[in-house]
């Protein structure tokens, strides 16, 4: 192995020993396809022992003709056809309001095909999970649902939106233990086995860091012609861009690592991403 090459094992075994669940670059690899850890962090959040979730994709893109484009952390689904999208947002301004209702709007038209009725319509979630308490209550978890205000009943549409504050991390309840894991960086501190079991792999087994570090040199590849990875990279508008949508298309990185290492903001990679195949 090359000097170079050693260099950069070690640099990217550093910046793996650092990662946790709130890194949504690490956590949209932990989830990929892995059913049981979905399944287990959703019966956390949602409180039910009967969810059974079917599929799991991250980092999935949503987008519709003539409409922005989304890129989903999370996106599940159950045995009933429900829909969950869970972002991690460490940032307050990610977790906007408006934001989860546009994620949900999407979701919806996702989720219904053309010729179906509205009745076809599932339960759909929309779940921020933040690092702090974004809505200010000093709540662990905020339910948002319509109601009709005129009664004070539920609109029953079927819509959610729920706020998992980060911040609170008692190991007093299920969901406090399960925030504390998402800030954990090592597997031996963390309270859920199922959860521990797979960072273990990624940071631990000879495999899951093979496969990580090779994440790392294959973004390393693809901006190499622009810049080093660990920096903004230099050049002409034209040549950011194409480098941009190459990051974006090797689904490596998380749009917030691609906007840092760029010098694009987070919302003109998401606009890169909702075109990518321009």
């Amino acid at each position: 192995m090359s000097c170079k090459k050693k260099q950069h094992r070690q640099e990217d075994l550093q910046r793996i020993s650092a990662l946790c669940l709130m890194d949504d670059n690490f956590m949209s690899l932990f989830f990929k396809n892995n059913n049981e850890c979905a399944e287990l962090i959703l019966r956390i959040i949602l409180d039910r022992d009967d969810l059974k979730v079917t599929e799991v994709k991250t980092q999935e893109l949503l987008k519709h003709p003539e409409c922005r484009s989304i890129c989903l952390d999370i996106y599940a689904a159950d045995t009933g056809g429900n829909k969950y999208n869970v972002e991690v947002q460490r940032a307050n301004d990610g977790a906007n309001c408006l934001r989860a209702r546009y994620h949900s709007s999407m979701i919806d038209a996702d989720m219904l095909k053309h010729g179906e009725d509205f009745s076809e319509l599932c339960e759909s979630y929309v779940i921020f999970i933040t690092e702090n308490d974004v809505l200010g209550l000093n709540e662990p978890i905020y339910h948002i649902d319509r109601v009709i205000r005129e009664g004070n009943v539920q609109f029953n549409d079927r819509q959610h939106i729920i706020y998992v504050n980060g911040a609170m991390k008692s190991t007093d309840t299920a969901l406090g233990r399960l925030m504390s894991d998402f800030f954990c960086k090592k597997a031996d501190d963390m309270h859920y086995k199922e959860l521990a079991k797979r960072v273990r792999y990624f940071k631990e087994s000879e495999e899951g860091v093979d496969t990580m570090c090779q994440i790392w040199d294959e973004v390393r590849n693809e901006g190499k012609m622009e810049g080093k990875i660990e920096g903004k990279i230099e050049g002409k508008i034209e040549g950011k861009i194409e480098t941009a949508k190459a990051m974006i298309k090797s689904g490596k990185l998380s749009l917030e690592d691609i906007a840092e290492m760029t010098g694009f903001s987070v919302e003109q990679i998401r606009e890169l991403a909702g075109n990518k195949s321009a």
